[in-house]
């Protein structure tokens, strides 16, 4: 009996093992993507492109950097990339990742309701000023300035641009992500990519959330 057993036993090693050499070279690494190519004539392109335009003259006249923009689409699912890098001189995404909204305090939200009122614990729209960055709770953070009358209690309401471990890299959807208590969270690694721009940028950057 021991001697089948034994010899089941290494059959079964050796099947598993000629099944991973054969597949093996078949596996590909994962690899997180932040590019997101939409369709021009898409309602998603077209949107981004008139928020876009109609900022320009904001961010010309207010002294914000001119070359870029970051732009979140509140109408978007949370399970899609709404978070876009913008290029205002090419009119063109240059990365785009996943963003959290606000529970409200009041459970899980699959979509995003707004508020401006202090521990109200909703995301809140308008344009708002990337300022200095700093290590909190969630670790790297850039404080926000709403810029806005939806948004002027941003900083108040300690609202700021961070990463959270719950935000996926790539889209889940139609399944939402995690909800934030406000604050425009997005994921470890797409943070990093938003700070290379804020880092390197000469003026502030401006971050308009629009639904």
């Amino acid at each position: 009996m021991r001697i089948f057993l034994k010899i089941i036993f290494i059959s079964i090693a050796f099947f598993i093992s000629a099944w991973y050499i054969w597949y093996k070279p078949k596996f590909k690494e994962t690899k997180f993507s932040f590019n997101k190519p939409i369709k021009k004539s898409s309602e998603e392109y077209s949107r981004l492109r008139t928020k876009a335009f109609s900022i320009k003259t904001y961010i010309t006249a207010n002294n914000f950097n001119s070359k870029i923009c970051f732009l979140v689409d509140m109408k978007i699912a949370s399970g899609k990339k709404r978070f876009f890098v913008y290029d205002l001189q090419n009119d063109s995404i240059l990365f785009s990742g996943l963003v959290a909204h606000g529970s409200c305090d009041n459970g899980f939200q699959f979509t995003a309701s707004f508020s401006n009122k202090v521990n109200s614990g909703c995301s809140c729209l308008g344009k708002f000023k990337i300022a200095n960055s700093y290590n909190g709770r969630f670790g790297l953070a850039y404080k926000l300035y709403g810029l806005d009358s939806s948004n002027s209690n941003t900083y108040q309401r300690s609202i700021v641009l961070h990463s959270y471990g719950c935000v996926p890299e790539q889209e889940v959807y139609p399944l939402p992500v995690c909800n934030s208590r406000g604050c425009p969270m997005v994921s470890l690694a797409f943070l990093q990519i938003l700070k290379s721009y804020l880092e390197k940028s000469d003026k502030p950057v401006l971050l308009n959330v629009f639904n």
